[in-house]
């Protein structure tokens, strides 16, 4: 059974690929490289093309006829989002409506999303549930929201199901270390408090004023293995005939940067310097996140919670290249 990939090189997706195979399916990577890595792709075939490129995306779902879409194509970085809204709001938004036009025309396949918890905006309840109200503070927050309120109304008016799986956190990498997080540039917290670790070098920590514990962020982190479980056990749902839904992928429990920082410096026993720099706009302080529908309606509990578990398999990754300073996708060609 063939199940297209959108954005299927990169972080999230190449893992959700490598879960797909295991589980004997065939992902089919439609990807344009932008942001993504062709040496991810390694569990089926990879079709080069751009979200927006309706007639490309067309051409795929003719060649193979896919049983069911997971959606992972889209620009992530909030900061980004916030400097460059019309990026977001082009991309995320406009890009998905093209690939939602494409995939109503090959019979209203089911659809997995690739959601966030930046789609409720600052929390009224720690930790958030999934009926909380979805107020997003930022542009990349918004257009997942978005994505989320097109899928519901095609549910409503041609029957399109989907899940939309709003995780929080992505952390950690491949436990085989066939894969892990490459991104450039890099925003997320853990690997760049490796990179610092590795590289003896500053790690910038942005913010410590806020209303918490020690004055800096919390985040419920979750590994990407498990998020990339949680996605096929959606698609096993979907196609068992399940209504759409959204719901939150989350441990239910956070960590502030510095106790990130401090775990990090006892897995890589190596001293990690800290300098902290001014808030990043559209960050609120604390996102924890609470899990009732996937348990339930998936099955789905997180298998590698613990966040040193998680800070492990990353470090493990990053060194991989036997030089320590050039991750393994650096060599990798780009098309």
């Amino acid at each position: 059974m063939k199940i297209l990939v959108t954005g299927g090189a990169g972080y999230i997706g190449s893992h959700a690929c490598k879960a797909l195979a295991a589980k004997g399916f065939e992902p089919v990577t439609y990807d344009n490289l932008s942001r993504g890595n062709r040496g991810a792709v390694k569990w089926g075939p990879f079709e080069l093309g751009d979200l927006a490129d309706h007639v490309r995306l067309r051409q795929v779902f003719n060649r193979y006829r896919p049983s069911a879409v997971m959606h992972f194509a889209g620009y992530a970085y909030v900061d980004e989002s916030v400097a460059n809204p019309l990026l977001y709001y082009n991309n995320n938004v406009c890009g998905s409506a093209v690939l939602l036009r494409a995939t109503m025309q090959n019979a209203a396949v089911p659809i997995v999303f690739s959601s966030t918890c930046a789609t409720y905006g600052i929390p009224e309840i720690i930790p958030i549930p999934e009926d909380h109200p979805l107020r997003p503070i930022n542009p990349y927050g918004f257009s997942k929201l978005v994505v989320e309120r097109m899928l519901g109304d095609l549910d409503r008016t041609h029957g399109l199901r989907s899940v939309s799986l709003r995780y929080f956190n992505a952390a950690g990498a491949d436990p085989d270390g066939a894969i892990g997080e490459t991104h450039d540039p890099e925003t997320h917290l853990i690997p760049r408090v490796l990179a610092a670790a590795r590289d003896a070098t500053a790690v910038t920590v942005f913010g410590n004023d806020y209303e918490t514990a020690d004055g800096t962020c919390v985040r419920d982190y979750i590994h990407v293995a498990d998020i990339a479980d949680a996605h096929v056990r959606a698609l096993d749902y979907l196609l068992s005939g399940g209504p759409s839904c959204a719901m939150n992928l989350a441990n239910a429990r956070g960590y502030s940067v510095l106790e990130v920082i401090a775990a990090a410096q006892r897995i890589c026993t190596r001293p990690i310097r800290v300098e902290f720099g001014p808030r990043r706009p559209g960050d609120p302080a604390i996102l924890i996140g609470a899990t009732e529908r996937a348990p339930r309606l998936l099955r789905w509990s997180p298998r590698r919670s613990a966040l040193e578990l998680q800070i492990a398999d990353a470090w493990n990754w990053m060194l991989s290249d036997s030089l320590g300073h050039a991750r393994p996708y650096d060599r990798m060609p780009q098309s």
